[in-house]
């Protein structure tokens, strides 16, 4: 390990200093009851030891509540309180991690990667040049020729493991001086082990030498590892694409109407911002002035433009197409609907569910056990045949080829591969745990207000009239506010005609809206009210001087895919149900529109709790879809559960799964990618299971050299990467035929993968 101990530093100085105990407090996110959250971005973790060393580490220091790390955001999320920042930044620094914060530019390049290419280019220059000179060997060389050969590969080999092999024995060292192990240990064990045998054989005036197979060690591993990050950062290049849709901040118009430039984390509630033609919103915001159309794709899932003017409401990220606006800030940057993305992106991968419990629990499990194996194929080889070099050689084998890089990765890759394709199509995932639970239900339970149905009614018949009439129930629509009044608007909006001139028109709260017209009093609400004599009949009714001129009948509308959506589930073996707060005959009527024979209608929050414990009783796992503050004891008792982007905020809280496009489709098909996913993890324990049960012992009886078992151990990882890229083709081509619609165009390139 003298090697190890002689470059473990190096690199070290590249890396810039890490923020300060201060840009760390004015980064963290404040969570209530004093409690702060601050987000790391930790490039240099790579393995499920690292994962498991940094949450300790920073869970044991004072002030920390909580430490929860992402592996395939490479992000550390830490929850902590007190005055004093807990020196989190230095600790990872001790453990061999440089940090820094999530969202500073300084860690948007990935040092990690540039490392990595430039230490698989030197190794693969030298394997080249040292092969070289082994060919003469191989040919026959001998006595000083072959020395002299021998020498120059070690002079060629000794700066090249020092510098490529620099990721390996720095890491290896700043686990052993912290009294602990972590995978790659026996890889910098293995690797000096090969050198110093080479070394020895060479100033004995051996026949043979490993020069090359230590090199070729390291290119092999090295070109494992960069795989290995770049296929993982392609999977967590949608959560970067929404960051990139945030802009760097906005232009502050002062009480005194003076401008300046307020970097994006500066914007606070209650600040004008000037919005330019082809700007993003930055925050949350009320539109003060200026009329214009905007790309809310991002939110809405719809690519028609929206026309907003002042009292609209603009959701951080939407786009502004047309006009300047000036808006008015309600929220900061950190607690705005792009925010509330990013971070359930982020934290698609952090939840612990069963089978990754099972992955880590395995791989802990790892150092004592490989360095027992091979310990006793040393040990075995040595009192069997009593050559050292051999034993050495096989132990150094089974060290390298028994790394459980593949059982590490079975699970998480195939989470953010999964993450990722929900993603595309407008699902946004909270943790892992979920899509394991999302693809365990046997039941699906729907709220019917604003899931089933859009929660915006529709005028579904109007009663013949008198000539005009349709002309006057548009102007008083376009009066009023109300969910009915909407309604008229939208349906008479292109066939009656516009512009009557009104008197003294007045809107009564819950009642309707009047006006006076040639001498009469037209009203158009509730029938009780505009025309009394009538009461009896109830419903929304026009009149004129109390006498009723056309009377309307509205419905709730289905939202769209509804039906199709109830058909895939029933075809993916799912019953389906309803329980909703409305009336019977309400419910009924969407009941039997989508056809759904078991309904609960007038049922309250407490009865929807109740209904999902008594299926779970019955050993069921259902899924909740809702949308409202009722549904969120439902959607937290239920086994798991999704809400559209439009739910309330405690609803999209409470739920495991959020979907932003209009169409109900979202639910099938996300059940579709859980159960994929399902599939796909199992296959990838299977192959990293089976990978150690074939190579182990043939690395053990002697059959397999280092160069061998480097390439074998990378190989495993790709395999099991590559079998999680195969998420989805199905669902891909689906979208490409335009059932599903991206919310926004992507910035970057998405290419479908076949199988």
């Amino acid at each position: 390990m003298s090697c190890c101990a002689a470059v473990a530093g190096l690199g070290a100085d590249a890396e810039p200093a890490g923020p300060s105990a201060e840009e760390v407090r004015l980064s963290s996110r404040l969570l209530g009851d004093g409690l702060l959250q601050t987000d790391l971005s930790v490039p240099a973790m790579h393995c499920a030891d690292c994962m498991r060393t940094i949450e300790r580490a920073l869970a044991a220091l004072d002030g920390v509540r909580s430490a929860r790390v992402n592996l395939s955001t490479k992000r550390v999320r830490v929850a902590w309180t007190g005055e004093a920042v807990p020196p989190m930044v230095a600790r990872l620094a001790s453990l061999g991690y440089a940090s820094h914060l999530a969202d500073d530019p300084a860690s948007a390049k990935d040092r990690t990667l540039s490392e990595l290419i430039l230490a698989v280019a030197v190794s693969g220059f030298a394997t080249g040049n040292i092969m070289l000179l082994s060919v003469s060997v191989w040919a026959g060389a001998d006595g000083a020729t072959r020395d002299l050969f021998h020498w120059i590969s070690a002079l060629v080999a000794i700066p090249v493991i020092a510098f490529a092999g620099r990721i390996y024995f720095r890491s290896a060292w700043n686990a052993l001086k912290n009294g602990r192990m972590n995978m790659d240990v026996p890889i910098a064990i293995g690797v000096s082990l090969a050198y110093l045998t080479s070394l020895y054989e060479t100033i004995t005036h051996g026949a043979h030498a490993y020069f090359d197979a230590s090199v070729s060690l390291l290119f092999f591993l090295l070109i494992g590892r960069t795989l290995d990050h770049v296929m993982g950062d392609r999977a967590r290049a949608a959560v970067s694409g929404l960051v990139r849709l945030s802009p760097r901040g906005a232009v502050r118009i002062g009480p005194d109407g003076a401008r300046d430039y307020l970097p994006l984390p500066d914007i606070r509630p209650g600040m004008d911002l000037f919005i330019a033609r082809g700007d993003r919103i930055p925050v949350n915001a009320t539109v003060v002035e200026g009329v214009s159309d905007l790309d809310a794709s991002l939110a809405t899932g719809e690519s028609a433009p929206q026309a907003i003017g002042p009292g609209n409401t603009v959701l951080a990220g939407t786009l502004n197409l047309t006009a300047p606006l000036v808006v008015r800030a309600t929220a900061a940057a950190s607690d705005s609907f792009l925010a509330e993305m990013v971070a359930l992106m982020a934290a698609a991968e952090e939840g612990r569910g069963t089978y990754r419990r099972i992955a880590d629990r395995a791989s802990a499990l790892y150092s004592p056990v490989v360095h027992l194996t091979a310990l006793a194929s040393f040990v075995g080889w040595m009192v069997a045949t009593g050559d050292w070099h051999h034993s050495i050689t096989v132990a150094t084998a089974v060290l390298i080829i028994t790394c459980p890089c593949a059982l590490g990765l079975a699970v998480p890759i195939v989470q953010v591969v999964a993450a990722r394709r929900l993603f595309e199509a407008g699902v946004m995932m909270k943790d892992g745990s979920a899509l394991e639970r999302l693809a365990e239900i046997d039941a699906v339970v729907f709220d019917k207000t604003g899931t089933l149905t859009t929660g915006h009614p529709v005028l579904a018949a109007a009663s013949p009239a008198p000539a005009g009439t349709r002309g006057m129930a548009l102007a008083l629509s376009r009066a009023s506010r109300h969910p009915f009044s909407r309604a008229i608007t939208t349906a008479f909006a292109e066939e009656a005609p516009a512009g009557l001139a009104l008197e003294a028109t007045r809107e009564f709260s819950g009642l309707g809206v009047e006006a006076a017209k040639d001498g009469s009093l037209w009203r158009l609400g509730r029938a009780s009210w505009a025309a009394p004599s009538e009461a009896g009949e109830g419903g929304t009714v026009l009149s004129r001087d109390g006498v009723v001129m056309q009377r309307f009948d509205f419905v709730d509308a289905l939202r769209p895919q509804a039906g199709e959506a109830v058909a895939a589930l029933r075809g993916q073996g799912l019953p389906v149900e309803i329980l909703s707060g409305d009336r019977a005959t309400a419910v009924e009527a969407v009941a039997a529109a989508l056809g759904i024979e078991r309904l609960g209608a007038g049922v309250l929050p407490a009865d929807k709790v109740a209904r999902l414990a008594a299926l779970k009783a019955e050993g069921r796992h259902p899924l909740m879809v809702g949308d409202g503050l009722n549904d969120a004891p439902a959607m937290m008792a239920a086994h798991v559960s999704m809400a559209p982007a439009s739910a309330a905020d405690i609803g999209r809280n409470a739920a495991d799964f959020i979907f932003l496009h209009e169409g109900l489709a979202a639910v099938p098909f996300a059940h579709r990618i859980a159960r994929q996913a399902d599939r796909l993890i199992r296959q990838n324990f299977a192959l990293a299971i089976g990978y150690n049960l074939i190579a182990v012992p043939i690395a053990i009886l002697g059959h397999v050299t280092p160069l061998i078992a480097a390439i074998a151990m990378s190989g495993s990882s790709l395999i099991v990467i590559g079998n999680a890229l195969r998420l989805g083709p199905m669902e891909r081509a689906t979208a490409r035929r335009r059932i599903f619609r991206l919310p926004f165009r992507l910035p970057f390139r998405v290419r479908p993968v076949t199988p």
